[in-house]
């Protein structure tokens, strides 16, 4: 297991960025693969962007259109997500959630999950 906080959400217009942090407990951060997913209000909870445990990244096309990067230090235990050109469709709460090995884009894959971080983006 592996406890998961996420940090970085806020308020913020439209067009503005953010850059949501997950940082993870243990020593065995590098061999999960660690994923965003985010659930707008009144809707299902969808796969952001993940990374593998090797390292290498999945981004949902239709999320992320080149606005979001994601990134991984192993050293600091943290993941993070900068988000660019935020849109009010953006707004979610944003969770973090780990699995072993390979990233998986539904959420039922995942068994640790953070508590979430709130992103709202004003028109």
């Amino acid at each position: 297991q592996v406890q998961l906080i996420e940090s970085g959400g806020g308020l913020v217009q439209a067009g503005g960025s953010l850059r949501l942090s997950c940082a993870a407990s243990g020593r065995t951060f590098s061999s999960y693969a660690m994923a965003w997913f985010r659930q707008c209000p009144g809707k299902e909870r969808e796969f952001v962007a993940g990374f593998n445990r090797l390292g290498s990244a999945t981004y949902s096309s239709d999320i992320v259109n080149g606005r979001f990067t994601i990134s991984r230090d192993n050293a600091k235990n943290t993941m993070y997500l900068q988000m660019r050109s935020l849109k009010p469709e953006d707004t979610a709460v944003y969770y973090c959630a780990a699995r072993p090995a390979v990233v998986r884009t539904s959420p039922l894959e995942y068994d640790n999950w953070g508590q979430g971080t709130q992103v709202t983006v004003s028109s």
